[in-house]
């Protein structure tokens, strides 16, 4: 499936942000991706700001979407605002074993999945 997502043109009936949903899907509980490593995954390696935007729209899908996995290339929740809450990310994060300190993810690199390491 993860050929897939990388080849898919965007003339194809799979649209960008499905994509992005489906890559997300898949960060495992206790990882974190970012905006930018998704979208090179996807081809598409000036996008990262689309992928935002498809997160801040995932509440809208009909299967779940874990957007609070989805953080800048720094480790910080960006997108906290969009979860309701300016602390339901960070709870989010923080119920499957990932610690936040002043809205960043303490040892980022430790949490980190890049799908185009791991979905290669």
């Amino acid at each position: 499936m993860s050929k897939n997502l990388r080849n898919q043109n965007a003339g194809s009936d799979m649209d960008f942000f499905t994509r992005v949903y489906q890559v997300v899907r898949m960060i495992p509980s206790g990882k974190v991706s970012t905006y930018g490593a998704i979208a090179r995954f996807l081809g598409s390696p000036q996008s990262a700001r689309m992928v935002g935007w498809a997160m801040n729209n995932s509440h809208t899908q009909k299967d779940y979407v874990p957007a609070h996995r989805v953080l800048n290339r720094n480790g910080m929740l960006t997108g906290k605002h969009h979860f309701g809450g300016s602390k339901v990310m960070e709870e989010l994060l923080e119920s499957e074993g990932i610690q936040i300190v002043d809205d960043s993810v303490v040892d980022f690199h430790a949490h980190l999945w890049d799908p185009n390491a791991e979905l290669i």
